[in-house]
Order: structure tokens, then C-alpha cells, then sequence
């Protein structure tokens, strides 16, 4: 047992026993800001990038193409303005706590196409640029407010990225990287010692909006999670206790669309880094042993990248015997990726149990969620998705099929029978927040992981690993309800013990980590939604 191993029994029994730091009160009012602000940088506009017709949601799903496109500076920009750009300003009468804010411009509500935990946003998007782009190459910070580029250091340090990679199978032409930071206080201000659970999830998030945004436009995005952390901390210039990386996806580039291709690289001076240092909000900034203790722990071995079948030990397990309940097959997600991104939203108690959902439609919704979860990546099987998730479904509404908990066996597109009967008020029961009517949903999509042998695999690192595949299963499941025009809602705040006993894993080392709540909302709520986008 080790930090990892601690953390996630605590996660397990937050709701029962209180995480440190107790009777925690966030100060809202010295809340950061929604991202970094470095107000010295140079800025540079990005472009929007097309929306295809070709480029539907169902395409996204796809494994990832065996001879990729090349990114191009359209690309990047559209990829980044629909999944991390401010897409929209939305109030809607719901449940949610920050409801009577958000009328004023100060607590206005930025639709976003990638979900996160608390609407928080902490993931910091590096752009790391070689001689094949069209800007001069450096190290450029995305700034989601404006749509723009922040130049943070000039001169091509992709050779030190690609050292810290490490990964012996990139080609050699490759000099273009995404880096994905979490600052940590931008989430923990709110969720304190928890917040390493909920931020690891945005890192899965944002990573599958990318995934099928790129696959719809033939591009690919495999993100690498172990590297050399400290060597990119050094280079871009952060407190390991500020701010941690947890992701590299490198990128294919269309060096004929370069302004100036072929140019030879130039490096700055020994030992670059960044120096540009961020303006910080907050007046008063506050630490948090259990989180620097679990992202020192999982910052430890972050260069021996665990074989590609290390994590065969700790494959979902196969489907439970007994009578299978078929399902059709999916409703069609013929939405163009851009357009369920932008129609993704939180219900947030907007659930109607009167409007049930279709077969067709809990099909549809599987089928995206499972596929999400496939993520790959440096450390699973080449050329294949990790197999790591199993998916169970608590059905409320659902047309055409009784009440009850159901695991799903995506083999045969099938629902296999755990505990028969209405659910909900189980389901309401074991939610400890007010802004969802849990009974109200259609389903209750619950992804299971064997935690305990993923970190017995590949070490504490792992954790961030569980959480990103989790969290990439809830995007997509979000998304696949942007384009069906169903509600959707991701939540944590639920009692995970009592699940594990309902779901009949006591004893097992299948643990969940999330509930996804989908169903039809009502129709005569008040809306208001303005694109600036």
C-alpha cells in the first residue's frame, strides 16, 4: 500500500468520513480567475478552424486513423476554441448554487465544450513549437478568454521536450507538442484535499474532446503520460507545489502550410526556461498536505514508463453471467463534433421522469461512453484503446426496459441484470449535493475501474492515469447527449460505499468513481443563451 492506495480509500469514504481538511469554507470572493494571466506576454489570435460536414460525432468515436493528417494552425485553433474556448454566455433556471450569480457579468457562466469538475477549469494548455509551424518557434500559453496565444519564451526548446518524452517510437520529424498543466489552486480554493481527484479528471476530459475532434477530421491525438516532469517544470518555469504536468500529446504537423518551412532551428541559451510569471487574483493562497503529498507521490517514477502490457492485470473484468436484455443499435449521432460540443451542457435538476428516454437513445449513449474510455496512450496495448472500464447503468426511465441495475456488455451490445427494481430512491438517497434529481434521470451511468490494480501495476502514478480514463468516459458521454438533445450531468458527490454494495462488487476490487445522470429534460424552463463564438 503506499499515498496512491490511501488516497483513493479516502475518496471511497469521503461521504462517511470528511476528507482534511474539515469544516474547510472556501472565500469566494478571493476566488482565482477561470486560467492563467500573464498580462507582459505578446498575444496572438488564433483562427476558428472549419466545421466539416463530414466531421460527425460518430466519426469521432473511431479508433484513430492508421495514417493520420497533418495538424495546421486552423486546426490547433479550431481544436482549442471548441473544446477550452469560451464558446457561449448561458443562464438558465436550474438547480445549481451559483444560479442567483450568474445575471452579473462578474459570476456569468462561459459555456465551455469540454466538461470540469466545478465548472473550474484549472488545465493549462502549452503550446510547444518547433521550426515546421507558422510561428516563430517557443513556447506559447493558450489563453482561453481571447482565443489567442501568449508568447512565453522564443527559440525551439522541442529537443528538451522531446528528451523528457523519451518515447522511442515518435518520428523524428515530429516538433510540435501540447502540454497539459494543472494549476491546482484554481480547484482547490473549493475542493481543498479532494481536488486531485476531480482536476485528474479534467486532464481525461479535455484530452477525449481532442480525441474526436481530431479523428473526425482524420487527425490523431494520443496523449503520454509518464515523461520527465521535472524537466518541463524547469522549462516552463513553475513550482512543482503550483502547478504539475500531466500530459504530452505530440503533434503531426503540416510543414508545407508553415510560414517559413524548413528553417533550422533555432535554441535559445543553455539552460532555457520560461520567465514570464503569471498575475495571480487570489490575495491569499492556501496549501494542502493530502494534495502535495499525492502529487508528490505520483511524481515519483515518472520516467520508467511501465510496459505496454503492464496494464493487462488490470483489464475490466469479462460480463457477469445470467439473461441478457439486447439493446437496438444506436441512434444515429450524426452532429458534426464541433456542434455536440457546443450543445453540451449540465442539467443540473432539469431532468423529466415523464419524457423517458428510448432504448435507442441509452444505446447511442453506451456505445460513445464506452468508446471514450478506450483511450490510448504511451502506456497501453500499440495501436489499441485501454480496456480498463466497465460500464453499469442504474435505469429509472427507459423505455422498453423494467427498472433495475443492469451491467453492460458492450460485446453484445447487451444489459445484464445486478438488482431488479426502482432505484431511485437509492439514487437519492446516496447523492449528497442538491442541484440534481437523481430519481428523475433516465439512467445512471456508473463507470467502474480495478483502481487497486492499476497502481498495483504501474505504481502511484497510475492514479492520474484511472482518473483521465474516467474522466475521457465522461466527455464523451456528455458529448454523445450534446448531439442526441438529451440532458446530461457528471457528479462526484455521491456515497461510493453504498454503490459498490448495490452494485454487488463488495469483496471485488472494482471501484466507481463517477455517476453520469442522462435522461430528457422539461421543456418550458427559461433560457437564454448568447454565442460569441
Amino acid at each position: 500500500m503506499g499515498t496512491a492506495h490511501d488516497y483513493l480509500s479516502a475518496v471511497m469514504q469521503r461521504s462517511r468520513v470528511g476528507m482534511p481538511p474539515i469544516g474547510y469554507v472556501p472565500n469566494w470572493a478571493d476566488k482565482p480567475r477561470l486560467g492563467k494571466y500573464y498580462p507582459d506576454a505578446e498575444s496572438f489570435p488564433l483562427p476558428q478552424g472549419d466545421d466539416p460536414e463530414g466531421a460527425t460525432f460518430d466519426t469521432g468515436l473511431l479508433p484513430p486513423p492508421a495514417d493520420a493528417a497533418p495538424f495546421d494552425l486552423a486546426t490547433l485553433g479550431g481544436m482549442l476554441r471548441d473544446s477550452y474556448g469560451l464558446l457561449s454566455r448561458r443562464l438558465a433556471i436550474h438547480a445549481n448554487d451559483d444560479l442567483a450569480s450568474l445575471p452579473f457579468y462578474a459570476g456569468a457562466n462561459w459555456a465551455r465544450g469540454t466538461a470540469s469538475g466545478g465548472g473550474l477549469y484549472p488545465v493549462s494548455v502549452y503550446w510547444v513549437n518547433g521550426p515546421s509551424g507558422p510561428l516563430t518557434p517557443g513556447v506559447h500559453y493558450y489563453d482561453t478568454s481571447q482565443h489567442a496565444l501568449r508568447r512565453l519564451l522564443t527559440g525551439d526548446v522541442t529537443p528538451d521536450v522531446r528528451d523528457a518524452l523519451d518515447l522511442p517510437e515518435l518520428p523524428e520529424d515530429v516538433d510540435q507538442f501540447l502540454v497539459l498543466g494543472i494549476k491546482f489552486w484554481q480547484n482547490a480554493f473549493k475542493y481543498n484535499s479532494f481536488s486531485y481527484h476531480a482536476t485528474t479528471m479534467d486532464i481525461g476530459t479535455i484530452t477525449q474532446s481532442w480525441r474526436m475532434w481530431a479523428r473526425a477530421r482524420g487527425l490523431s491525438v494520443e496523449p503520454a503520460f509518464w515523461f520527465d516532469e521535472e524537466k518541463l517544470n524547469r522549462l516552463l518555469g513553475v513550482d512543482a507545489a503550483d502547478e504539475g504536468f500531466f500530459a504530452v500529446i505530440p503533434l503531426r504537423w503540416d510543414a508545407a502550410a508553415s510560414r517559413t518551412p524548413g528553417r533550422p532551428a533555432e535554441r535559445p541559451s543553455e539552460g532555457p526556461r520560461v520567465r514570464y510569471a503569471e498575475q495571480e487574483k487570489s490575495r491569499e493562497l492556501r496549501t494542502f498536505e493530502t494534495l502535495e503529498a499525492m502529487h508528490a507521490a505520483t511524481r515519483l517514477g515518472a520516467t520508467d514508463r511501465p510496459d505496454r502490457t503492464a496494464l493487462a492485470a488490470a483489464r475490466s473484468y469479462p460480463p457477469r453471467a445470467g439473461e441478457a436484455v439486447a439493446l437496438p443499435e444506436p441512434a444515429p449521432l450524426d452532429a458534426t463534433v464541433r456542434g455536440a460540443l457546443r450543445d453540451r451542457r449540465s442539467s443540473f435538476g432539469r431532468f423529466a421522469a415523464e419524457h423517458p428516454l428510448t432504448e435507442a437513445q441509452l444505446s447511442a449513449v453506451l456505445h460513445a461512453a464506452v468508446a471514450g474510455s478506450a483511450l490510448p496512450c504511451d502506456v497501453g496495448p500499440a495501436g489499441e484503446g485501454l480496456s480498463l472500464v466497465k460500464m453499469y447503468a442504474f435505469v429509472n426511465h427507459v423505455e422498453g426496459i423494467e427498472p433495475g441495475v443492469y451491467e453492460y456488455a458492450p460485446d453484445g451490445n447487451t444489459l445484464r441484470l445486478v438488482a431488479a427494481g426502482p432505484q431511485g430512491t437509492f439514487l437519492q438517497q446516496n447523492y449528497f449535493l442538491s442541484n440534481y434529481n437523481v430519481e428523475q434521470a433516465g439512467v445512471v451511468l456508473v463507470p467502474t475501474v480495478r483502481a487497486s490494480a492499476v497502481l498495483d501495476a504501474v505504481g502511484d502514478r497510475g492514479y492520474r492515469l484511472v482518473n483521465a480514463v474516467v474522466g475521457a468516459m465522461a466527455q464523451a458521454t456528455y458529448s454523445a447527449c450534446g448531439a442526441l438533445g438529451v440532458g446530461c450531468g457528471a457528479a462526484l458527490g455521491f456515497d461510493n460505499i453504498s454503490y459498490i454494495d448495490r452494485m454487488g462488487l463488495a469483496g471485488t476490487d472494482e471501484v466507481p468513481l463517477l455517476i453520469t445522470l442522462i435522461g430528457n429534460e422539461r421543456s418550458d424552463g427559461a433560457d437564454f443563451r448568447y454565442e460569441i463564438a
